[in-house]
């Protein structure tokens, strides 16, 4: 089983280890001369990877590592822009030989996804609105075999299998209990657009059924899941009827929740549950963020920087 975190690898370590191949591609670089560039990873992170001056015999074969199988490398661990990196000597396909476990490589989410898709599914079953309830039912049932593995990203937060699930979940409990203390917030109309706010990444993000995401669709890199989660909730509230204003504010949500132009929003927020889908958004993201940094971090340490958190290092306390 395999132990070693991929945050923990030390630069000038030299190491011979098992990956999953998370991305690989056949590049020229500057010299004109041939190079392998993999992303790597297993459960407890990723790590880019190069192995350089790649002869002419030898590409027919490293052609053959694709996205999804584990190899094995031997490597130094270098750093380049403040990141570690593999320079790799050696690597090999595996085999039955090999003893590989997939678990050890597989980036899950930490519930099972049938438990986290019915709690969602409950929460929607149960809502007093007939709109909002015929619209978050339909979006869960149309797209339930996608969500059961989809990640919630490419990279970054939530970028494992039932990662999706697992963000709507945690935001959909935190909107619950943030409803008790702003009781002035439509809590049927906030949950809704929980459930609804990032269902476009199903066709933004490229996913194989193991959640391992080799990056963007066309249309994701074209028009993102906000502009393409705008398109769909048009066409879906046609469809079921549901009121102009309800359809509108529904759109506005998902339009404005990543709050900033710069980040694809082009709308801030106009009312108070549209505010507060940013937030829950933000909160479970960088919650997110911090925790994998933290598990993987010493008592008493710092992390390493968290490009995500602006380059922070985290601080983990001390057992008590």
């Amino acid at each position: 089983m395999k132990e070693k975190y991929i945050a923990n690898l030390k630069t000038n370590e030299e190491i011979t280890e098992y990956y999953m191949v998370k991305s690989a591609m056949l590049k020229v670089g500057s010299n004109r001369k041939t190079y392998l560039d993999v992303l790597l990873g297993d459960k407890t992170g990723e790590i880019s990877g190069k192995k350089w001056d790649i002869a002419d015999e030898e590409a027919p074969g490293l052609e053959k590592i694709k996205e999804g199988c584990v190899i094995k490398v031997r490597a130094l661990v270098t750093e380049w822009n403040g990141m570690k990196q593999l320079r790799i000597s050696r690597i090999r396909m595996t085999n039955a030989e090999d003893g590989i476990d997939m678990a050890d490589y597989i980036k899950t989410a930490p519930e099972k996804p049938e438990d986290m898709f019915d709690y969602i599914h409950g929460k929607a079953e149960n809502f007093a609105d007939a709109d909002f309830r015929a619209l978050c039912t339909k979006v869960l049932d149309d797209n339930r075999e996608r969500l059961l593995y989809y990640p919630a990203a490419s990279k970054n937060h939530h970028a494992e299998l039932g990662g999706l699930l697992y963000h709507v979940k945690r935001m959909l409990m935190t909107a619950e209990r943030v409803c008790e203390v702003y009781t002035g917030l439509d809590r049927e109309l906030l949950m809704t657009g929980v459930i609804i706010h990032d269902i476009e990444k199903l066709n933004e993000i490229e996913s194989n059924e193991l959640g391992i995401s080799p990056g963007y669709s066309f249309e994701g890199k074209m028009l993102g899941h906000l502009v393409m989660g705008v398109r769909e909730m048009e066409k879906l509230a046609a469809e079921l009827q549901i009121p102009r204003e309800k359809a509108v504010m529904l759109e506005h949500m998902m339009l404005s929740h990543h709050y900033e132009p710069e980040f694809g929003s082009p709308r801030k927020p106009l009312f108070p549950e549209a505010e507060m889908l940013h937030y829950l958004d933000m909160i479970d993201a960088k919650m997110f963020d911090m925790e994998e940094a933290l598990e993987k971090t010493e008592p008493g340490e710092f992390s390493e920087r968290v490009w995500t958190l602006d380059n922070r290092t985290i601080y983990k306390k001390k057992d008590e």
